[in-house]
């Protein structure tokens, strides 16, 4: 079985308590509207998934929480290294991935997010923008075989993006 993986990056975030710790910082108003939005796309796409992975930080557990509420979900395995991590970090997160799970959906953090996606799949995506997913897939049944240049992209999908299917 082929692997799947959705990039998440966490809803756009409020930046209103500048006392916060960067961890710390909350949706906003449109991060909120969006992230339940974009998981609505998800479902009428018929996307199925296995496992949710996300950084602890507030903003993408939050983005987590509205998928898992769209999908009727109430698993999310939290993953500290997402948190900050750049292209190796979140390598060796996918690469340690449970093999039962074929698709898994990742909420975390640019720039690493952006360019972990370029650098799975050849793409060529400038920024993923808040609330913004790439779903990449793999010829591979474990994820341990995943690595720079392994994956293709399927779609990339972001709130303004008005050509959405």
């Amino acid at each position: 079985m082929a692997k799947q993986l959705l990039l998440v990056r966490h809803g756009k975030s409020d930046w209103g308590n500048l006392d916060l710790k960067d961890f710390d910082r909350p949706l906003n108003k449109r991060g909120k509207e969006n992230a339940p939005e974009m998981a609505e796309r998800l479902i009428n796409r018929g996307f199925k998934f296995d496992l949710m992975v996300s950084s602890p930080a507030k903003r993408a557990k939050s983005t987590a929480k509205y998928f898992a509420e769209a999908y009727q979900v109430d698993q999310i395995q939290y993953e500290e290294s997402i948190y900050e991590a750049g292209t190796r970090a979140l390598l060796h997160v996918v690469n340690q991935l449970t093999d039962d799970a074929d698709t898994v959906i990742m909420f975390g953090h640019n720039p690493g997010f952006t360019d972990f996606a370029n650098e799975l799949s050849g793409a060529d995506i400038y920024n993923i923008p808040t609330a913004g997913m790439v779903l990449i897939s793999f010829p591979f049944d474990s994820w341990q075989m995943v690595s720079k240049g392994t994956g293709q992209l399927v779609f990339f999908d972001y709130p303004k993006n008005s050509d959405e299917m």
